[in-house]
């Protein structure tokens, strides 16, 4: 199997995602658990089958290979977002290691369906050694910026450089706000989605200063948020390949943004697959294979 995405905008190949039916289990299930994982609210069993059928739908309309992980109880709610607990590089899957305590089996349960497919290991993030992929952002393929907040603790950016450092050549540590509280999921891609090699959207209010200058100058137009798109995830966009991408339908100031931009955008229905738990969709995707 083809293996390597060290790219957040070059087209997407092969992808990762787990449905919400083997995510959610069932309505008594998430009834028991919603609140342990910290969703805002309980979400509607049905609603979110519906809801993730017409979203797996759009991807595989996209995409021309999807991989569908299968149910495990013990990933629990968080795994539908299969971004986080894995990187892929042109080596092989780094497997990492939740800052939330409630996700911590989700990386055991990716390494062992990867290794069933064939996908080679290039290494694990151990230990006291957290990070998570929605901290993790290719800037070139042999550049990535790594968000150092909550998720991501300095042990886990040590092992990641070392992992890495024989593909890639600069990791950019960019130190994260604290937001609205320690639990709030603040990952590095909450604030920036590249749509191509010359165009991001951003959220610049959590943006620290020096990141959001190297961007400037190294020729990158920045796309704002506004404060109202901000929590309903405006910024959160899969690009599937340069300016076309899949954007949480109900963002209409960033939607009209990006056509005036000439970026192709695909909507999906997500009022109950991504609002509860603060996932769009890049959350709910890994991309494996870019070229």
């Amino acid at each position: 199997m083809k293996v390597g995405s060290q790219s957040m905008v070059d087209k997407i190949q092969t992808i990762v995602i787990k449905h919400a039916r083997d995510a959610y289990i069932s309505q008594e299930y998430l009834k028991d658990n919603w609140e342990k994982w910290g969703f805002f609210s309980c979400p509607d069993y049905e609603k979110c089958v519906e809801e993730y059928d017409a979203f797996e739908a759009l991807i595989r309309k996209l995409v021309p290979e999807v991989i569908s992980l299968p149910k495990d109880s013990e990933a629990g709610l968080d795994s539908i977002y299969t971004h986080d607990s894995v990187k892929f590089t042109k080596k092989g899957a780094i497997i990492l290691n939740m800052g939330k305590k409630a996700r911590k089996n989700e990386p055991k349960a990716m390494k062992a369906y990867l290794q069933s497919i064939g996908v080679p290991i290039l290494g694990e993030i151990t230990g006291t050694g957290t990070v998570e992929g929605g901290d993790v952002l290719w800037l070139e393929d042999d550049r990535v910026a790594i968000g150092r907040g909550y998720r991501t603790n300095d042990e886990g950016i040590r092992q990641f450089k070392e992992i890495v450092k024989d593909i890639v050549d600069e990791v950019i540590v960019v130190p994260m706000p604290h937001g609205n509280n320690e639990e709030e999921c603040l990952h590095l891609m909450s604030v920036i989605s590249p749509i191509d090699k010359d165009l991001a959207v951003v959220y610049s209010r959590y943006m620290p200063v020096f990141f959001r200058q190297m961007l400037i100058q190294k020729g990158i137009k920045l796309i704002e948020v506004i404060d109202d798109e901000y929590m309903p995830l405006g910024c959160n966009v899969l690009t599937i390949e340069p300016r076309k991408v899949v954007i949480l339908k109900g963002n209409p100031d960033i939607k009209e943004k990006l056509i005036k931009e000439g970026v192709e955008v695909h909507e999906y229905e997500g009022q109950h697959i991504s609002l509860p738990g603060n996932g769009g969709p890049t959350c709910m995707t890994a991309p494996l294979y870019r070229i």
